[in-house]
């Protein structure tokens, strides 16, 4: 069974969605109407990634570049997704950032809804769409190598087996593990590593930079396993390529950052000291985050439910996006800096109030509304801490 639905995601990425169909959360099955209802139907949306770059003769200015992008609508499809995030990380990269994030939905969401899709069958797609990611930047040169690297060797030579594919799949671009055992140990079982990863504080050592690399794409690693990425870091932030003076560059590839900056702190996790040191340097530059709610109101349907998504292609800003339930979705907002999910969720909330779905805030009363949504709306995180490093919402 989990064979044929992995099967009919291949066919989804080949053929393409709507962007809801693909992106958003399917709506739940309930008897009352649904803001979020989703209508069966394929929709191309145009995506600026043809746009020349500034130069001394003429072409789009960084300002016009940036207006498109703030612009541009959530992708109808893997592939043009594939194109955004490759175009988008390569803006950044040309604006000299060095730590990436790439944050989408690695599967459609109906696919993902499915009681039989596992963990694995979701990093076994992560692992296909970030090869055809890292053959976008990887060249037959000695300089421009991707390697895309999975936790530790194990996990890397599960995936090698069940891809039925080398370490090198693609000229350019090597799949292989954070962690590396030294060369001639041969163990099949290494207890050391179990008792590192246990203590969420660095590889010891085992994590080491591949030479003539210039990108290296992370896949799978969890909160306690983060420490080694900063490892790998502390290790290649001062190498430069001789011909465009660049430091190689780290991409968080589907990692749900959101999700494992909540485990920071927890025994046998990193400290929350992680997040300001290294996390929040992070730039989040494909950015594309699906929420869905429900809100009861005092009229019929008495339930509304409703959805949207935090979308960013860089340079472009984060936009606050609702779906309107025909296939389509609708941008209330555009943000300078990343809101916050609680501030995200009062955004769409306004959104419908605006179209009159909900009781606007004079009418709702503020003890009601109180009770709707809380003392605390974010995350520890997400808050003005003294000393925090608030670059993450960049």
């Amino acid at each position: 069974m989990v064979n044929r639905n992995i099967a009919a995601t291949v066919a989804v990425l080949v053929c393409g969605l709507s962007s809801v169909q693909a992106f958003a959360p399917p709506s739940p099955l309930t008897t009352t109407n649904s803001v979020s209802k989703q209508k069966q139907q394929c929709i191309i949306s145009p995506l600026y990634m043809n746009i020349p770059a500034p130069t001394i003769e003429g072409g789009s200015t960084p300002e016009e570049v940036k207006v498109s992008a703030d612009n541009t609508p959530p992708p109808s499809s893997f592939f043009e997704l594939q194109r955004a995030s490759v175009s988008a990380t390569k803006s950044a990269i040309n604006d000299g950032y060095n730590l990436l994030e790439i944050e989408f939905p690695p599967l459609p969401a109906n696919v993902l809804e499915m009681d039989d899709v596992s963990a694995y069958d979701v990093a076994k797609a992560n692992v296909n769409l970030a090869l055809d990611f890292a053959k976008s930047f990887a060249t037959t040169g000695s300089q421009n190598n991707v390697a895309i690297m999975l936790p530790d060797e194990s996990e890397c030579n599960i995936m090698l087996e069940d891809l039925e594919m080398t370490t090198n799949p693609f000229p350019g671009v090597t799949l292989t593990s954070l962690r590396r055992s030294a060369e001639g140990d041969t163990r099949l079982f290494k207890p050391e590593n179990l008792l590192i990863g246990l203590m969420g504080r660095g590889s010891g050592g085992t994590t080491k930079p591949i030479e003539n690399t210039s990108m290296y794409v992370i896949i799978g690693a969890s909160a306690q396993e983060l420490p080694d990425v900063e490892e790998l870091y502390e290790q290649i932030k001062d190498e430069k390529d001789e011909e465009t003076g660049k430091s190689p560059v780290i991409v968080f590839y589907n990692l749900k950052l959101d999700v494992l900056r909540g485990d920071l702190g927890a025994p046998a996790f990193p400290g929350k000291d992680f997040q300001d040191r290294f996390l929040s340097r992070v730039k989040p530059v494909y950015y594309l985050r699906t929420r869905q709610y429900s809100r009861s109101v005092d009229k019929p349907p008495f339930i509304v439910n409703f959805q949207g998504c935090i979308f960013r292609s860089y340079p472009g800003h984060f936009q606050t996006l609702l779906d309107t339930g025909t296939g389509r979705y609708r941008k209330v907002v555009g943000n300078d800096v990343r809101p916050a999910l609680g501030e995200f969720k009062e955004q769409l909330t306004d959104a419908l109030r605006e179209d009159g779905t909900i009781a606007k805030k004079e009418d709702e009363g503020a003890l009601f509304g109180f009770l709707r949504t809380g003392y605390k709306t974010t995350t520890w995180w997400e808050e003005e801490r003294e000393d925090a490093s608030m670059d993450w919402r960049l």
